[in-house]
């Protein structure tokens, strides 16, 4: 069971998850649900939509449960000091946010590589026009989002929920094996059996 505390911190960061992630249209309505819950119904909440699994957590920020895997998320890629999950709320395509996996890490180079190659793998599967990397401060983390642009994207258009089956699609692209280029042999033409047609010799003289 959550303590009065953890409920408003947690209640606090989905509102914030909901200011900056969800359609215009639809954030007044998730607010005043929120808003409206008590501490059962939050908890009841929170369960039912699979957002924490153990409740028995130090830390509620929302991205550190993401990091130990707590709440569910499209992960693309990991290393050391990072995590790479699609944004459920997407500016575009293959829209993705780089976590740190420590709240001090303030875009390191490993981060900034993890972007790179993701960006990488982005623009070979989705050829997007350009792609463009950017930071934004969420729940006390420095995160970096890397946003395809296929027409004119940009980090002030407006977002569009993704439904599960797309962000998984997504997902399974952006994490398949990739596959090793065989090397193309020349081919090799079959010798040409020599007939006495084909053959030219001079005339003998006697």
């Amino acid at each position: 069971m959550l303590t009065s505390e953890q409920s408003e911190n947690i209640k606090k960061q989905i509102l914030q998850q909901i200011e900056s992630s969800f359609p215009e249209d639809k954030k007044a309505q998730a607010i005043q649900q929120l808003n409206s819950m008590n501490q059962k119904q939050l908890e009841q909440f929170i369960l039912q939509n699979k957002l924490i699994k153990n409740m028995n957590q130090d830390q509620p920020c929302i991205f550190c449960q993401i990091i130990s895997g707590n709440i569910s998320s499209y992960k693309i890629a990991e290393n050391s000091k990072a995590i790479a999950i699609l944004e459920i709320n997407p500016i575009s395509k293959a829209h993705t946010i780089v976590i740190p996996k420590n709240h001090q890490d303030k875009n390191s180079k490993t981060i900034l590589e993890l972007s790179q190659e993701v960006a990488q793998q982005i623009k070979k599967q989705f050829n997007p026009k350009d792609i463009q990397i950017y930071s934004s401060e969420l729940f006390d983390h420095e995160i970096l989002n890397i946003l395809p642009i296929y027409k004119d994207e940009t980090p002030n258009s407006s977002k569009q929920q993704a439904s599960q089956p797309e962000l998984e699609e997504i997902q399974k692209i952006l994490t398949q094996p990739q596959k090793k280029q065989e090397k193309q042999l020349p081919e090799l033409t079959k010798p040409k059996t020599l007939t006495d047609k084909d053959t030219w010799l001079p005339k003998r003289t006697p």
